[in-house]
């Protein structure tokens, strides 16, 4: 593969580095000082919706796109990667460009599955960035790292459907502007395995639909809201299923690819700014008699980082590679490494920073506490490490297994 940018990736990086630095830098204290001014922990500041005007303005909108349409898009897995990297140098940062998650993963769905009248109701307002929207699919009394195992039920009555279940960590259920959800649950136990699940979509306002309550994350009630939903009779036409009667499985498989990789990416950014955060930090203090910036194990974790992160980059790289010369399910042993490696590359790079900041770094003065926790929960968020360790064991060892017709010695 050639890792020269593409001139497309190229000027997209740049526009979108220029753009943060004129604007989402600046704007993340705002932000941070709106929402603690609400008293509302999931309020929307309205510095994003000028955030979002400006970005939409200068035609960074909807990037994550494989296919160019009316909203935007148009980029190949390889090209996305550098311009999704930059994008997780803040946490603010994806929803400005209506990049962020659950959302893009659920325009993908709504763009590949939706009938028309879904994508007039749900996909034009989420291009748009108008509304957001959650995906609910796991649940509290299984191990839903095995999607197979949901028990939320979607039974057909007369001309609907009726949803009985409960979800938990569903992100960005809490802000007032998700306005619809893709639900995951079994339409019936008699089929296949794989062919027992069924998505649909649910207005956030139907009646049997609750938010039970915020789930914290590391103590933390985050803004986005990851929560405890009830659905209790809940009747939504049948018109809201998404795509036929037991695609469930197969839509989620076909939704978490992409959502992995993109994850990956911006934790790439995310590790790359706690870096360049490390290295200012180094030069402007000093202990010990001299600076941060000479002490042998500082140089150390500086280089242990910049390693890393550059072999995270090349991994990620060579999956986004392998998605567009090939297809997702070529890929897989690729994104179920990255979504191994990536991760828990980020956590150990943020955590130097941290150590290096002191308490500081513990504190809401930096974004490296933040960052920490994300990275954390994404060793378990799209599939656990050990999830995708057993897939690509299991891929790695069937390249060398005997014949079936010869006996195991």
């Amino acid at each position: 593969m050639d890792f020269e940018l593409s001139n497309r990736a190229q000027e997209l990086r740049d526009k979108l580095t220029a753009f943060m630095e004129e604007w989402v830098y600046p704007a993340e204290s705002v932000y941070h000082a709106q929402l603690a001014a609400s008293g509302d922990p999931h309020f929307e500041p309205p510095v994003m919706n000028d955030l979002k005007a400006a970005a939409r303005q200068r035609d960074l909108w909807n990037l994550f796109l494989p296919e160019k349409s009316e909203w935007g898009g148009g980029l190949s897995n390889l090209d996305y990667a550098p311009v999704a990297e930059v994008t997780g140098r803040s946490p603010i940062a994806p929803e400005v460009f209506n990049c962020n998650s659950p959302d893009s993963g659920n325009m993908e769905i709504l763009s590949r599955f939706g009938s028309d009248e879904q994508k007039r109701r749900w996909l034009a307002p989420l291009m748009a960035g108008e509304i957001r929207s959650v995906f609910a699919m796991t649940e509290p009394a299984v191990a839903s790292s095995d999607a197979t195992n949901v028990e939320c039920r979607i039974d057909a009555d007369g001309d609907d459907y009726v949803i009985n279940g409960r979800k938990w960590w569903i992100s960005g259920a809490a802000r007032a502007s998700a306005k619809v959800a893709i639900v995951m649950g079994k339409t019936d136990l008699e089929a296949p395995t794989h062919r027992q699940q069924s998505m649909i979509l649910v207005p956030m306002d139907t009646p049997g639909v609750t938010v039970a309550r915020d789930l914290l994350v590391f103590g933390y009630n985050d803004q986005e809201g990851h929560c405890e939903m009830v659905f209790t009779d809940v009747r939504v036409p049948r018109e809201s299923l998404l795509g036929e009667e037991g695609s469930g499985f197969a839509i989620a498989q076909s939704r978490l690819g992409p959502g992995r990789i993109h994850h990956c990416m911006r934790s790439i950014g995310a590790a790359e700014r706690a870096l360049e955060l490390m290295c200012r930090r180094a030069h402007a203090r000093s202990a010990f008699g001299g600076p941060l910036a000479e002490k042998g194990v500082i140089r150390e974790w500086i280089a242990d980082s910049r390693i890393e992160i550059d072999q995270a980059r090349l991994l990620t790289l060579h999956a986004a590679w392998l998605m567009d010369r090939y297809d997702n399910r070529v890929a897989r042993g690729q994104i179920a490494a990255i979504k191994i490696a990536v991760p828990a590359m980020a956590c150990r790079v943020v955590d130097r920073a941290i150590q290096l900041h002191g308490g500081g770094g513990l504190s809401q003065d930096f974004p490296l506490a933040g960052m920490y926790a994300w990275q954390r929960a994404l060793r378990i968020l799209d599939g656990p490490d050990e999830v995708h360790r057993h897939m690509l064991g299991r891929l790695e060892l069937g390249k060398y297994a005997p014949p079936r017709e010869q006996p195991v010695r």
